[in-house]
């Protein structure tokens, strides 16, 4: 992608996409599901086991649109 380690690393990009995605609205357990966070409530992560298999479809398909509308308003600026 042209960034070097000293301008941008995998955080930086997990970063981005949690605060996009919290400021679209997405259900916060589905963001955290989707980006491998470990429930730091142990009694809670002991029970619930969902994956949110629908809602992390739909939530990264919107994601992967906004991403290409984004690379697409920059190609046509140019």
């Amino acid at each position: 992608m042209g960034y070097d380690r000293n301008e941008m690393c995998i955080h930086g990009f997990r970063a981005i996409a949690s605060t996009l995605l919290n400021e679209q609205g997405f259900r916060s357990d589905v963001i955290e599901i989707q980006l491998a966070h470990v429930q730091e409530n142990l009694v809670r992560a002991a029970y619930n086991r969902a994956l949110y298999l629908d809602e992390r479809r739909d939530m990264m398909q919107k994601y992967a649109d906004y991403l290409d509308s984004l690379k697409n308003s920059v190609t046509q600026a140019n």
